[in-house]
């Protein structure tokens, strides 16, 4: 089931914000998240915010339901309208995720983009991305999005092999993954992305390489591979525990990472983020960098994280009580927390130390920086950029990102 929100203070009823959170505002990008909590089944792995129809039936009524999801997230984006004021930043990316958003219509999902383009308006190279499922969408449903203004889609392919895709309960069959790209191709989507996971019990060496030459067949201009993370909570977990399928240890990750970015770099793909390459910089996840260097964006959604400002928030999680807060005119939120300036600076290390252009050691403390040099020395950084004043990671580095931030923020 989904993990559990933070602990936060109190978001006012009308979702105001401190005049804080907007000062200086016009110079920062605007992105929006658009949650859509619905999958036709639970993946074994997933401990996301999503739920299926079993999952909410009579416990959301009709608030919950699927049909009128559209609109009920439509009143969450003219609610960031009137907290936002007349904030004239146009939004410069639109991510919609979940879930599996195309299980709603794709005229649903053009008609959510619809509202924000009324309200804010869009950047004119704005990108607008959508997460599918590669059973859920077909050259049809794919060209209404492109006609409606998506020019970014990302399909969840996580393994070319029956049985991985098994033990992650993934109900795709291989091969459709691939025949999603040139369909959204041939409907003129200009960046296409493929989700891999490895990692998964049961994978060998081979499966993973066979993904990643299945994946670079297909053709995207993005490939974003994660490591299997086993949650507390899921299916798969509980397997693990029983012995039904083996835990995946550290080691075999780090083997599957070094084969991706062999065979990834070997194919023209360039890493740019510890988990994400791209063929050119306009490949780039331009909404994911929003996140990782700290910029504003507002998550529509049932627990959807939000962010303005050094201001962060979260909404209820239950699809029905988030329909129900708006239906009765309140913000959704659950809480929030005011970032210090330790935390902004915490966090821009966490952030952008994953990213290929690095962070500036400028936001070290004197035992950051005693951290950096000993990294330097240890192969974990890059001996140009450091020089340079940046911390950048290594491939070693990259393994051992998580270790490298943790003595770095210290």
């Amino acid at each position: 089931m989904p993990s559990a929100l933070p602990d936060g203070e109190p978001v006012p009823a009308d979702g105001a914000l401190p005049a804080s959170a907007l000062a200086g505002a016009a110079d920062r990008p605007l992105g929006f998240y658009l949650h859509v909590p619905y999958c036709a089944t639970r993946c074994g792995y997933c401990d996301f915010n999503t739920y299926t129809a079993t999952e909410l039936r009579g416990s959301g009524g009709v608030l919950a339901s699927r049909d009128n999801y559209a609109d009920t997230l439509a009143e969450e984006i003219r609610l960031a309208r009137k907290v936002l004021g007349d904030d004239p930043r146009p939004v410069c990316t639109v991510f919609v995720g979940g879930g599996t958003p195309t299980l709603l219509a794709a005229g649903d999902l053009v008609r959510m983009l619809g509202v924000i383009r009324d309200e804010f308006g869009l950047a004119e190279d704005a990108e607008v991305t959508t997460e599918a499922n590669p059973e859920s969408v077909d050259p049809a449903y794919l060209a209404t999005l492109r006609e409606g203004g998506f020019n970014r889609i990302s399909f969840g392919m996580q393994s070319a092999r029956q049985h991985v895709l098994k033990v992650l309960d993934r109900t795709h069959t291989p091969g459709r993954p691939e025949a999603c790209v040139a369909e959204a191709r041939a409907a003129g989507f200009e960046h296409v992305n493929l989700d891999l996971i490895y990692g998964t019990p049961g994978e060998s060496d081979d499966d993973w390489r066979a993904s990643l030459d299945a994946a670079l067949g297909a053709g995207p201009d993005h490939v974003s591979a994660y490591a299997l993370i086993v949650e507390e909570g899921t299916r798969l977990a509980r397997r693990i525990r029983r012995g039904e399928v083996p835990m995946t240890d550290d080691d075999v990750h780090a083997d599957r990472y070094l084969i991706a970015e062999e065979v990834l770099s070997g194919a023209g793909f360039e890493w740019y983020e510890v988990s994400n390459w791209a063929t050119s910089e306009a490949g780039r996840c331009l909404h994911n960098e929003l996140y990782w260097r700290g910029a504003d964006w507002w998550g529509a959604g049932p627990g959807a994280h939000s962010h303005v400002g050094g201001v962060r928030w979260w909404n209820v999680k239950h699809p029905g009580a988030y329909a129900a807060a708006l239906a009765e005119g309140r913000s959704p939120g659950a809480g929030r927390e005011v970032l210090t300036e330790e935390d902004r600076r915490v966090e821009r290390i966490l952030l952008e130390l994953r990213l290929r252009e690095g962070a500036p050691l400028s936001l070290l403390r004197e035992q950051g920086l005693a951290a950096a040099r000993r990294a330097l020395s240890e192969g974990l950084l890059q001996e140009q950029p450091y020089q340079e004043g940046r911390a950048v990671l290594t491939l070693r580095g990259r393994l051992l990102a998580d270790a490298v931030v943790r003595d770095l923020v210290d």
